[in-house]
């Protein structure tokens, strides 16, 4: 069933779904008899729509990371300025001014202080608020002792300064929050709520009753369930969606700028691919976990204290979020990959050759792979099959392949063959570690077989990777691999990579059965 197609009931109050039928009103059910009251989904211009359809990715989007940055710059510069004269050298009060936000709010960051939360507590990070001023203070104290050493801060001083930044910091996140809750209350944002329909129902009608939390529940998608009409006590009159399409369509008619996910959506591969679409369209992803007892095994835990009336809540990161470590990450690549293809560019050029000599004309094999978020690219190797594009885009290659010559088996055991890729890792293709790329083909073959193996493409693909180094390439299986996939990123960092690429480059010149 389509949001075009959803059936209405009369309620008796006005408003429009977003099919033009009446306002929907979820059923009771056991957590929510009571208030079990109409809900409209948002009423927007038809225009507003046709924009939403066309750019989904600019949905402007409430956030609370200005605001709170504002509340801890001003707690730090009138901190600064409330204290003693001689406990701050005027010639640093100026600088210290400047630079004490900045080392605050990366302080502040560090601990999770900016991330998207739908029940905020100024009081609940309190604690974190005051080991973070100490941290910001103590570190002043000692540069102002190096630099200034008879205008050091002494322990009354920088006990005040600890306290004061704590208190003000406490108080203006605290504003921030209020105002930002005022502002849902006003302009609640379109969400969905994505999975089985008693949990599901529990959850949207608690958002509708809570309106503080700023999300109005404008459908129920469940693609894992057959039925075509929600069941009794599942989602009431709240438009039911099963397919991808209907939640897509959903998206854009009514702009949500929500998911709430009442399961991980690593529980099956059509929830899983339903992370992609939203992340699309701009959208915020949270689980909220009615039973209780629900665990996230390929999504990043965050803000163990939010909670949404009750049910524990977290936000859903599809990337891995260090976008600090992520920058360097790319950085790195792009430096190692632009080395590396100068060093080896005599070793390609003999590879070349003796395709070109042994195999004929056609030395670069170009094919499409899929990479992050399942976004296609053109993967770069030397050619080491006599077979043609569209053959080898469904075909799987073994070890003893007859396409294979002599010169594409020695480059294939070696590895050689996957040079030039390196050129894919400068153009940010691909990383030099991560999950390696599949044919569209067996992407889709393998998503249906093997649970978790569309989950790969939270991170970039890359050369080489966690499952490569422990001999899963080639005719290997496909359950290894996604599951080493998924743990390397789960367990992401940059002294991984550099650990992966040292032992890559240790046995990259070893003879292997197979390939990639």
């Amino acid at each position: 069933m389509t949001m075009d197609s959803a059936p209405a009931r009369h309620t008796g109050q006005g408003g429009t779904g977003p099919a033009g039928g009446s306002a929907f009103a979820p059923a009771p059910h056991a957590g929510a008899r009571r208030s079990a009251t109409a809900i409209h989904p948002p009423r927007r211009p038809r225009a507003d729509q046709a924009r939403s359809a066309v750019r989904p990715k600019r949905t402007r989007r409430r956030s609370r990371v200005l605001p709170l940055l504002t509340a801890d710059a001003l707690a730090t510069a009138l901190t600064v300025a409330t204290l003693p004269a001689p406990a701050l050298p005027a010639a640093a009060a100026l600088p210290a001014a400047a630079l004490l936000p900045v080392l605050l709010g990366a302080l502040h960051a560090q601990a999770g202080l900016y991330r998207p939360r739908l029940a905020p507590s100024a009081l609940l990070e309190l604690p974190v608020l005051a080991g973070r001023s100490a941290v910001l203070w103590c570190t002043a104290a000692a540069v102002v002792a190096a630099v200034d050493r008879p205008h050091a801060l002494g322990w009354s001083a920088l006990l005040t300064a600890v306290c004061l930044q704590t208190v003000l910091a406490c108080a203006g996140r605290g504003l921030a929050n209020q105002l930002h809750r005022r502002a849902a209350v006003r302009r609640p944002a379109s969400t969905l709520v994505v999975g089985p329909g008693a949990g599901a129902s529990a959850v949207a009608a608690a958002l509708h009753g809570r309106p503080e939390f700023g999300l109005r529940p404008v459908g129920v998608a469940d693609p894992v369930s057959d039925r075509t009409l929600p069941g009794e006590g599942d989602t009431g009159a709240l438009p039911f969606l099963t397919t991808h399409e209907d939640v897509r369509r959903a998206v854009i008619q009514n702009s949500v700028r929500h998911a709430v996910f009442t399961r991980p959506p690593e529980a099956d591969e059509r929830t899983a691919a339903l992370v992609r679409l939203f992340h699309d369209h701009g959208c915020r992803l949270w689980l909220a976990d009615p039973a209780g007892t629900a665990k996230i095994t390929g999504m990043r835990l965050a803000n163990p204290g939010d909670q949404l009336w009750g049910y524990a809540v977290q936000p859903l990161l599809p990337r891995p979020a260090r976008p600090l470590e992520r920058w360097v990450k790319r950085v790195v690549d792009a430096a190692l990959a632009l080395l590396a293809l100068i060093a080896a560019a005599p070793v390609m050029a003999a590879c070349a050759l003796a395709v070109r000599i042994g195999d004929g004309p056609g030395v670069i094999f170009r094919q499409e792979r899929v990479g992050l978020y399942g976004r296609p690219f053109t993967l770069l190797k030397f050619r080491t099959l006599r077979a043609d594009e569209h053959e080898a885009a469904t075909r799987w290659t073994v070890a003893g392949d007859r396409r294979m010559s002599p010169v594409g088996s020695f480059l294939r055991k070696s590895s050689l063959d996957e040079l030039p890729q390196l050129w894919n890792v400068v153009r940010g293709d691909m990383s030099l570690v991560g999950p390696r790329p599949e044919r569209p083909f067996f992407v889709a073959k393998f998503a249906t077989v093997h649970p978790g193996y569309e989950a790969r493409h939270r991170m970039p693909v890359g050369i080489t990777g966690l499952a490569q180094i422990n001999g899963l390439r080639g005719d290997t299986s496909i359950e290894d691999r996604a599951r080493f996939d998924n743990h390397y990123i789960d367990t992401w960092s940059l002294w991984q990579d550099l650990w992966i690429l040292a032992r890559t480059a240790a046995s990259f010149f070893r003879f292997r059965l197979g390939g990639s």
